[in-house]
């Protein structure tokens, strides 16, 4: 297949969740300037949601806002039938929805657990599972994609770094590591390619804390050998490559996208 670089996913069909805000917003965009046409999964703020289809309609490609709750089966199922009934396929999923509920493990809540495990991991397997069942029904079809289809794992560095006060988080990250390389192993003899995205230090609303002041930011360079915070878009960049045929050979693995984060910077001087 001749690639245009410009729109490497033409044609395809994609669904990005949790697409209203932060990376989930800027991947949804990336991937329609790249050419693909995009459902923006959100679960409020609708109005957010919209005005991330009226971006990517800017580009020429088209949008669907399309509200669901990932950690609820009932709604993962609308979802997708709702998406078959309106655009009839799907090549790309960017299982992106995520949250944090912070607390130390003496006062976590089960409450909290379960938030976050439920919409990151349960969430990721739901839509996942989905998918998949739609790429083996629909195949190859050569003019779209080498790929029968393609699922993009938002994980973390956290899948790898512990994460004292965030038991919840780094546990659904490093579940989603062993879901993503799980079922790309199942699903790789239909050529549907399975990946991660681990981001570090991202500009995001669920992280104000950690970079809004100049002391927080300084502090957190601590952590960032490249001494930059990575902004959502070096994530999108990233999601509209992997899920391109240029990175066709390219399943069960996970890219970290951190600005050395996962370098163990505490050790850049001998530790």
């Amino acid at each position: 297949m001749v690639l245009n670089p410009q729109k490497i996913l033409q044609g395809q069909k994609a669904l990005v969740t949790g697409a209203n805000s932060g990376i989930g917003k800027a991947i949804a965009i990336a991937l329609g300037q790249a050419g693909a046409d995009v459902i923006v999964n959100y679960v409020t703020k609708k109005e957010d949601a919209d005005a991330v289809c009226q971006e990517i309609e800017k580009a020429g490609s088209k949008a669907l806002a399309i509200q669901a709750d990932v950690s609820k089966e009932d709604q993962v199922l609308a979802l997708f039938q709702t998406l078959v009934k309106q655009w009839g396929s799907l090549d790309i999923l960017v299982n992106n929805a995520g949250v944090q509920r912070d607390s130390p493990l003496t006062h976590m809540t089960l409450e909290q657990w379960n938030t976050v495990i439920g919409i990151n991991l349960t969430g990721q397997f739901l839509c996942a599972r989905e998918a998949v069942k739609l790429f083996m029904q629909q195949g190859i079809r050569e003019k779209i994609s080498c790929a029968a289809g393609k699922i993009i794992c938002m994980s973390s560095v956290h899948q790898m770094i512990p994460w004292a006060g965030h038991v919840n988080y780094a546990s659904s990250k490093g579940g989603i590591h062993l879901l993503m390389q799980s079922i790309a192993q199942e699903v790789a003899g239909h050529r549907i390619r399975v990946n991660a995205i681990a981001p570090g230090a991202i500009r995001t609303p669920i992280n104000t804390s950690a970079w809004s002041t100049p002391e927080a930011y300084d502090q957190l360079m601590t952590l960032v050998p490249y001494k930059r915070i990575g902004e959502p878009e070096d994530i999108a960049h990233c999601a509209v490559w992997l899920a391109s045929d240029y990175a066709d050979y390219i399943t069960g693995t996970t890219l970290f996208v951190d600005g050395g984060m996962t370098l163990f910077p505490g050790f850049a001087t001998g530790g």
